[in-house]
């Protein structure tokens, strides 16, 4: 079933289900399974799996998705892409050893050098940003992503440490969740932020063993007693905690690699007895190795692979875990991981395949987080930017800056848990619009729609360019319903286009007259047709419809 438009604000504004018809209730009743789908391939499935898996899939994207069909498109979504370029300087001239436009990350910190630091973070999320915007037909970007808010870190002062932690995520993106966590338990960047350089056997420190269990891998469950969880206990913490010890990241600004290293005496050789909840196992002096087997232990849960499974279920698909969706998906899901050993990308592959997916009620249920809402229409409108890569830099730092009002900015969670929005129940997406945020994102579509100028550049969706794209732009009709259809999730009413047509004089039959007179030359229309076209794509960019997928 489709949503109209007034599912579509009780969604965004998170009104009481009474408010909304029956008919669009956004709540899973799982009448389908993890069985591949075998229904209709259309421009709307197509659609729906890579506005879910990419950033901003352009009408092109959508046409050859249809075309190539699902088994293609998933395979073309999954293959290997070499690791972008390094980070570069782009507006910074004081680093004797760097100029402008030379890469950075492997080269010393000199914090006694005025701006060094400040321009080369301006670096790193002018190149996020940039990566971002060339990710193309590729999930790898979106699973960097949910890696970023899986295993967080922040408050990095050094940004080689942010840059190693993200080549380390983007280079397992779609590999063995185990292997992962145990990378990450070492990486210089997670031993800084949740003060692994800190625990010693002199001076024990519970803070990564605890988000190992309760965030990482397993999750807390439910209280069952004092200091003891569905999953783990309070003792289980510490004792993990005296395991880990011993290891340390170097953040001294003159080192050339960043790094972590382990000292065996800070390392606790005792024994380390664990709870019932782990069947009891005693884990034994192994020294530099002992953080593996207590990452062995822990994945010996099954329910590890159930809680990594609703969370990739909460990122791609929807945020109501239901029980049906809890013995039909989820459980299929973790049974599949564990099958596998863990690796990620056969399951998630079958999740995105599945009939589930493709189901009419999870379509358009997800409110798009504010780093897709820029981007479907940077990428979907491919939006312009200065060639001279210093300037592109500049532009797409810019952009990343105007994430901070959005309340997602990459390298800056709110805490530990990462974004609210996947895991703060009841609200869970509908967090991501509130009276700050939605005039905020109303004004950015307003501005790129018109434009800015920058260093002499002006960028600007080009409307024009946009619409000649499409199969009948002379038509309003079609050109109304090719936009909506590229750009929102579920179809217009008829109702709602003739809205639009009238508001912005794109009626029949003086749009299609003057529409085909500009596309045959005559060029002093183009002011007019551009007027149209940009008032109607600005009015669609703040439609309730356009910021659900």
């Amino acid at each position: 079933m489709h949503m109209n438009r007034r599912a579509s604000l009780a969604l965004l504004m998170g009104k009481q289900k009474e408010s909304v018809p029956k008919s669009t209730t956004t709540t899973v009743a799982v009448t389908n399974t993890f069985d591949p789908y075998t229904g209709t391939w259309g421009f709307e499935q197509a659609a729906h799996l890579l506005r879910r898996t990419t950033f901003g899939p352009t009408y092109a994207q959508i046409k050859q998705a249809t075309s190539d069909g699902l088994g293609a498109t998933i395979s073309l979504l999954f293959e290997n892409q070499p690791l972008p370029a390094d980070p570069i300087y782009y507006n910074f001239e004081n680093d004797p050893n760097i100029a402008n436009g030379e890469s950075w990350v492997d080269e010393p910190t000199n914090f006694a050098i005025n701006g060094l630091n400040g321009a080369r973070k301006r670096s790193l999320q002018g190149w996020s940003f940039k990566v971002i915007r060339e990710s193309g037909m590729n999930i790898r970007e979106k699973m960097l992503l949910f890696w970023h808010n899986h295993f967080v870190v922040a408050d990095t002062n050094d940004s080689r440490f942010q840059h190693r932690y993200m080549t380390l995520l983007r280079e397992n993106t779609l590999g063995n969740f185990k292997e992962l966590v145990e990378l990450i338990t070492v990486d210089p960047s997670m031993l800084q932020y949740l003060n692994g350089t800190q625990n010693s056997k002199f001076a024990p420190n519970e803070n990564f063993a605890r988000e190992l269990l309760e965030l990482f891998t397993i999750g807390k469950g439910d209280a069952a007693g004092p200091g003891d969880y569905t999953n783990y206990t309070e003792d289980d913490v510490v004792q993990i905690a005296r395991a880990l010890t011993g290891w340390r990241h170097f953040d001294i600004g003159d080192l050339t690699q960043v790094q972590s290293d382990f000292n065996p005496n800070r390392h606790d050789t005792g024994d380390k007895q664990l709870s019932h909840r782990f069947n009891d196992v005693i884990i034994s002096n192994t020294g530099e190795d002992e953080y593996k087997t207590v990452i062995d232990i822990i994945f010996q849960q099954d329910e590890v692979a159930r809680f990594i499974s609703r969370k990739l279920y909460r990122w791609f698909v929807h945020f109501d875990i239901n029980s049906d969706v809890e013995a039909n998906i989820i459980e299929p899901m973790a049974q599949m991981l564990i099958a596998d050993n863990y690796d990620v990308q056969p399951t998630l592959m079958a999740l995105l395949a599945s009939e589930h997916f493709y189901d009419m009620s999870v379509r358009g249920c997800m409110i798009t987080h504010p780093i897709d809402y820029l981007f479907k229409m940077v990428n979907t409108f491919e939006l312009e930017l200065n060639p001279d890569i210093l300037q592109e830099y500049n532009i797409l730092r810019r952009l990343f800056t105007a994430m901070v009002p959005l309340e997602m900015v990459m390298y800056s969670h709110p805490n530990v848990a990462g974004w609210k929005a996947y895991y703060q129940a009841p609200q869970f997406y509908k967090i991501w619009i509130n009276a700050v945020t939605l005039p905020v994102r109303m004004n950015y579509s307003d501005v790129l729609s018109d434009g800015f100028t920058t260093s002499g550049f002006q960028v600007r969706l080009n409307v024009l360019d946009f619409a000649a794209s499409l199969d009948n732009p002379a038509n309003p009709d079609n050109l109304i319903n090719e936009l909506s259809s590229i750009l929102f999730a579920q179809p217009l009413a008829q109702e709602q286009i003739d809205s639009l047509k009238d508001s912005h004089g794109i009626t029949n039959p003086e749009w299609q007259d003057e529409y085909l007179d500009y596309s045959t030359g005559n060029i002093s229309l183009e002011p007019a047709i551009d007027n149209k076209l940009k008032g109607l794509v600005k009015t669609m960019l703040k439609m309730p419809e356009f910021y659900l997928m």
